[in-house]
């Protein structure tokens, strides 16, 4: 089975469309049918069956998932370790980040990474949290950057496939547009005005929503929903309603003024930004290489920067990296 072949059964798999695996795989249409048909030819055995709600899988791709899972993941592994035994240490890196981390933290750092490492390119994608965590199981990234999230109790077995390392803990602020500062002096009061929030899953919304129900306050009337930080922004500087986002995504509208930073009247909230990967047994050198560089370079840059928040040292961010395994 060609591993070509399993990427795309797995695409398949996991969206249960053929029209949106062909997008997560980059090909045609026909070409992700053709391969689903070798497969199932090769394996002599149906591997999906069309539904009301989509394909599904049948016992016989149910039995294959799992396997085809574990032999993508070796078939990484297998590359990484005759890299690494052959002594090389180019290649390239795929990064997956959320949009305020891409342009506010990785834009920055990237470029000075690059020169230093001209052997490897990287590449980056830029989506939201959940398919980060699909890219990164599937083997299409390398590692994510993103707000690590994760209820307390819950446990999964795509958990411990992953290492992670928060890097730093970004605040989140509430803005308002100029001239319309509200203070509120309690929760209560902050619940009665009106603001333009994330989506359900985001770690944003969670936070926002967890902060009401946890002072035992009604969530307050939302007037819009996005997907986009930097539209929240841009409804919140036109006075649609309040919004509590990450700082490092508004910084320059609350340095021109286009937005005003109120009181938030409870605990500081900050939202831990974090690198995750795959575990291996064998870490590509060109992953290994970014990781290093991230430990050493962008979480004191990071930690510097928050110094006067009285956030974590660039000494206790190192210590985070002792195992990267």
């Amino acid at each position: 089975m060609h591993p070509r072949l399993l990427k795309t059964f797995l695409a398949v798999a996991r969206s249960r469309n053929i029209t949106r695996a062909a997008e997560t795989v980059h090909l045609a249409q026909s070409s992700v049918s053709d391969q689903i048909q070798t497969l199932e030819t090769e394996l002599g055995a149906a591997l999906f069956t069309r539904t009301k709600s989509g394909l599904e899988l049948t016992p016989a791709g149910l039995a294959l998932k799992p396997i085809a899972e574990d032999l993508l993941r070796l078939n990484g592994e297998a590359r990484a370790a005759v890299q690494a035994a052959a002594g090389r240490t180019g290649g390239h890196v795929t990064i997956g980040a959320l949009e305020t981390i891409a342009s506010a933290r990785l834009a920055p750092w990237l470029p000075a990474f690059q020169a230093g490492h001209p052997e490897i390119a990287v590449r980056m994608k830029v989506t939201d949290s959940g398919t980060l965590r699909h890219l990164l199981e599937d083997g299409d990234i390398d590692v994510a950057f993103c707000f690590d999230r994760r209820d307390v109790g819950r446990k999964s077995t795509a958990d411990e496939r992953l290492a992670r390392r928060t890097i730093a803990a970004e605040p989140l602020v509430l803005v308002a547009a100029p001239g319309q500062r509200r203070a509120a002096h309690d929760l209560a009061a902050l619940a009665t005005l009106s603001f333009v929030a994330t989506e359900p899953g985001c770690i944003y919304r969670h936070m926002f929503d967890t902060a009401f129900a946890e002072a035992g306050v009604a969530a307050p009337r939302l007037a819009a929903e996005l997907g986009s930080i930097g539209a929240i922004a841009r409804l919140v500087a036109a006075g649609t309603g309040l919004g509590l986002v990450p700082r490092l995504a508004v910084g320059d509208a609350l340095a021109r003024g286009d937005l005003v930073e109120m009181p938030w009247p409870g605990q500081v909230l900050t939202a831990p930004l974090a690198m995750i990967w795959r575990r291996r047994r064998v870490q590509p050198p060109a992953l290994r290489q970014l990781l290093a560089a991230a430990r050493d370079t962008l979480v004191p840059v990071l930690s510097r920067a928050k110094a006067g928040s009285g956030l974590e040292s660039a000494n206790r961010s190192k210590a985070l990296f002792a195992n990267n395994s």
